[in-house]
């Protein structure tokens, strides 16, 4: 008899968060739509209240096909942006 683990394996080293920018002062700010219903509205509000709070920010939308499709467009953004949003919401 072959008994299986549910538990998952997970790489045993961390892996630290990226660094986060001092100021939003002149950054490219992006937003990633995951398709879900209002992800739109509040990722887009998000965006306005973070650029209201910094000079010379400009915001960037993609959206997703769906929201369990695969992110197609990420190099694109990764170089088009120094700051990325994305969440879920329904």
């Amino acid at each position: 008899m072959r008994v299986l683990s549910p538990l998952g394996v997970t790489p045993d080293t961390l892996k630290p968060l990226a660094p986060r920018p001092a100021s939003l002062n002149g950054l490219r700010l992006g937003v990633l739509d995951n398709s879900k219903p209002n992800a739109d509205v509040l990722l887009l509000r998000v965006a306005e209240l973070l650029a209201a709070r910094a000079e010379g920010v400009t915001i960037r939308t993609w959206t997703k096909p769906g929201s369990s499709r695969p992110a197609t467009m990420i190099d694109e953004i990764a170089s088009s942006v120094d700051v990325l949003l994305t969440a879920s919401a329904d």
